[in-house]
């Protein structure tokens, strides 16, 4: 009895050991797991972040050179104002606890859970604060060279701390659109319609620079400064999009999607740079290259809503329709004199547009042509078209307000002299002689 009794005991004993190892192990796993991911998120976060250099540098580029300062500086205060934004109500609008509306809670960080889609918060929080400043920047290119600093500084912040988030909770943190099962994995609408339609409003309401368009209506080139500058902030935005869409998976633990969605973002900005290149050598005889950087930025904004859902052929397909979007679409604000220095609307609003409703097409479940029916199409469209409606009126009584408090527009000796001298009392090539009648 004794030896069965003792034989019981170091039984029990074993399988005590075993047990408690397994659950060791299981805890090691989940938190190796969870590291991973971290890392993961992080690197894209910093990836994301890099791409406010690469708006600068396209912006800068296309801009003339009086004004470059100016632009360079409204892209760091940008992120440096959407930061502080997104901390105080940004984050706790967009992904606290509320309603189909808005959230409610977790302003200043405060209150909210230690782990939010399987990452701890902050690192969550990073990666969404660099989407914040990302939608922000927009607006910097195409209200260039004649927006008052103090107007810009002003709108970043409301954007950033308001607007923004709301749009972002009613499809990424629960609300309405997210119910309905509005599909937008990486932000063609959350970030770039809402920055593109931004953009146009504030363009509309600034009027366009002098000297744009002449008597009869025509539009008249004022080129920018630094194409080489340009090109290397296409590069840098298009290598900062691998942190964008492939990040937006949050998690590490499906190599499969990630590579997907790091493919469908190359191939769509690949063809989007081929066919804007094509259709302006067609139609003005000669390839431009202004077009062909602005086609390939057309791309990777289009395939952003849909680069986890569509195969590699759509993701090629998306991108050439974008790049021939981004052309007329161009020409089209030229039309009605909205003055777009750098084809922010038209790449990010129009293609942002576009790319979320090629998801209702493209996708390779629930799309149009993959014999789904029109179920997804019909809410991708309520769904984008209602945010293009919110962030006009919005940011319409946003760039009112701010008209009244500081003023929008410099004045028309300032805009002549070139807002680094007039804003902030420097020159970006102080070697060079700059002649505002010329430049």
């Amino acid at each position: 009895m004794k030896k069965n009794k003792l034989k019981f005991l170091f039984t029990l004993f074993l399988v005590g050991i075993l047990l408690t190892t397994s659950v060791l192990a299981q805890d090691e796993t989940e938190l190796i797991k969870k590291a991973i991911n971290t890392v993961w998120v992080l690197i894209a976060s910093f990836l994301v972040f890099f791409m406010q250099a690469g708006f600068g540098m396209v912006e800068a580029g296309f801009i003339r050179a009086k004004n470059t300062a100016n632009i360079l500086m409204k892209n760091l205060l940008d992120f440096s104002m959407a930061s502080l934004a997104y901390y105080l109500v940004g984050f706790g609008i967009m992904f606290g606890v509320g309603n189909l509306f808005m959230g409610k809670t977790g302003f200043l960080l405060n209150n909210l859970p230690a782990e939010m889609n399987g990452l701890p918060t902050l690192a969550f929080w990073l990666f969404q604060v660099c989407f914040a400043g990302a939608a922000a920047t927009i607006v910097a290119g195409a209200l260039a060279e004649r927006l008052k600093f103090k107007a810009y500084i002003l709108y970043s912040f409301l954007i950033s701390a308001i607007i923004y988030p709301l749009v972002g909770h009613w499809i990424w943190g629960g609300g309405w659109l997210s119910q309905l099962g509005f599909l937008d994995f990486a932000g063609s609408t959350v970030v770039h319609a809402v920055g593109g339609s931004a953009a146009f409003i504030g363009a509309y309401l600034l009027g366009p620079r002098i000297g744009k368009y002449s008597k009869d209506g025509k539009a008249k080139a004022i080129l920018g400064h630094n194409l080489p500058l340009a090109a290397l902030g296409t590069l840098i935005l298009w290598f900062g999009w691998f942190g964008f869409n492939p990040g937006s998976t949050l998690s590490a633990m499906d190599p499969g999607l990630i590579a997907k969605v790091a493919v469908t973002t190359n191939l769509a900005a690949a063809a989007g740079a081929i066919l804007a290149m094509s259709v302006t050598w067609i139609k003005f005889g000669k390839p431009d290259f202004g077009m062909t950087m602005n086609g390939a930025l057309a791309g990777l904004v289009a395939i952003t809503a849909g680069c986890a859902f569509v195969s590699p052929l759509s993701a090629i397909i998306i991108g050439m329709l974008a790049g021939i979007i981004v052309v007329y679409g161009v020409i089209a604000m030229d039309k009605i004199h909205v003055d777009d220095p750098v084809g922010a609307i038209a790449v990010h609003g129009m293609c942002g547009i576009f790319g979320t409703l090629a998801v209702g097409f493209f996708h390779e479940t629930q799309g149009l042509f993959f014999g789904a029916g029109a179920t997804l199409l019909k809410i991708q469209a309520l769904g984008t078209f209602s945010v293009v409606i919110f962030v006009i009126a919005s940011m319409f009584v946003v760039f009112k307000l701010i008209d009244k408090i500081v003023g929008l527009r410099v004045s028309r000796e300032d805009e002549l002299k070139g807002v680094d001298i007039s804003e902030h009392g420097a020159e970006s090539y102080a070697d060079f002689p700059i002649s505002a009648s010329t430049n």
